[in-house]
């Protein structure tokens, strides 16, 4: 099943994020290898695709997993939740209706 999760980044930590970036994305590569990324990515904290020293709000991902339980494991075992990137984390389930 598909679900959401939503980190909310800890003000003032984009240096943090940037430094443990490379960890994250590795992680997110062996899901997108799997075939499980629906579609992932940060939220910029200015209306703007290259945010600079504004960094980002938090992120998003879309993906697949067998149970809530093993999505919330998942994210907390992410470097940016185990570093102390992310302040507040939201999982949900999520049904995907478009596209088709």
């Amino acid at each position: 099943m598909l679900y959401v999760i939503i980190g909310e980044d800890r003000p003032g930590t984009l240096d943090l994020r940037m430094s443990v970036r490379p960890a994250h994305l590795e992680r997110m590569q062996i899901l997108q290898a799997e075939g499980r990324i629906i579609l992932a990515g940060p939220f910029p904290a200015i209306d703007s695709p290259d945010p600079g020293p504004a960094g980002f709000s938090g992120s998003l991902i879309v993906a697949d997993f067998p149970s809530l339980e093993a999505a919330k494991a998942w994210i907390e075992d992410d470097p940016y939740t185990t570093h102390g990137v992310f302040e507040k984390i939201t999982v949900k389930p999520f049904k995907k209706v478009m596209p088709a």
